[in-house]
């Protein structure tokens, strides 16, 4: 792909925002931003198989790993990183590898992106093997550290999927489930922390969350395996189990403190 012809690079649809008023900026902007979730939307059909073969392998042991830099690195650190206290998973059930490592999540890593062997590297130290599934994300389609990662993975393979935001890219080329997300030029030109990163993070949601809900981590519409780290979530879980039994709170919060999670104090009662 000509990276000329990259919608992500395009020019803004607006000119001159530093001669904009505070109010125009914002209005502007949320106009951008609206058209996010309909990107989305077309989307979904890339998903579907992806998310249902995310669930199969996971039920067989295998986990989720996601590779980026920059933004679209740190935007799959942290939905990995959420989904033990959400849905009870274990640590290393699903893993962000980003480019850079650590220091690169809070500071940029020079060069980091470009490397065209790193990436592999870095999912070897997690033993990485043809049980797991690996989504690179790249709102460009063309980061060296995503497309060789991902190549490598096919080459030993490993189920490959993308999250990407222009058509027809090299990272699609060796992903078995590209995910194109078509958000248009950003309002600041080439920002794509902007529409591509909320695109992103909207798909990452999805993808997490449809995959444990097939994994039994959620029942009716509650996250009954979510970690009780604090006192908002044991207020919260107690009031799970408080409507799903039909028992005073005090009850609910004594048979929460004695199990440890909602779903092993509702199913003590059954």
């Amino acid at each position: 792909m000509d990276p000329k012809f990259k919608v992500t690079e395009q020019d803004s649809h607006y000119r001159h925002l530093e001669k904009m008023s505070t109010s125009e900026l914002l209005y502007n902007i949320n106009r951008e931003d609206k058209t996010v979730a309909e990107a989305v939307h077309e989307a979904i059909p890339a998903m579907i198989p992806l998310i249902d073969i995310i669930a199969e392998k996971m039920k067989e042991g295998g986990r989720l790993f996601y590779i980026g830099a920059g933004t679209s690195g740190r935007l799959g650190i942290l939905d990995a990183s959420e989904c033990p206290p959400t849905f009870g998973v274990p640590e290393g059930w699903v893993v962000g590898v980003m480019a850079g490592g650590d220091t690169a999540i809070r500071k940029a890593v020079e060069n980091a992106e470009d490397s065209k062997v790193q990436a592999w590297l870095d999912l070897e130290k997690h033993m990485i093997n043809k049980g797991d599934v690996v989504i690179g994300i790249a709102a460009s389609g063309t980061t060296p550290y995503v497309v060789e990662g991902l190549r490598k993975c096919q080459e030993n393979n490993i189920i490959t999927a993308c999250i990407t935001c222009n058509n027809q890219t090299p990272l699609s080329k060796v992903a078995d489930f590209p995910i194109e997300i078509i958000v248009g030029p950003e309002f600041v030109t080439g920002s794509t922390r902007m529409k591509a990163g909320t695109a992103q993070k909207l798909a990452l949601n999805m993808i997490s969350t449809c995959a444990m809900i097939k994994l039994g981590r959620v029942q009716d519409n509650k996250m009954v395996d979510m970690q009780i780290s604090n006192s908002k979530l044991r207020d919260r879980a107690a009031k799970m189990i408080q409507n799903s039994l039909e028992i005073p709170y005090e009850q609910a919060l004594n048979l929460l403190d004695e199990h440890g999670s909602v779903r092993m104090a509702i199913d003590s009662q059954h």
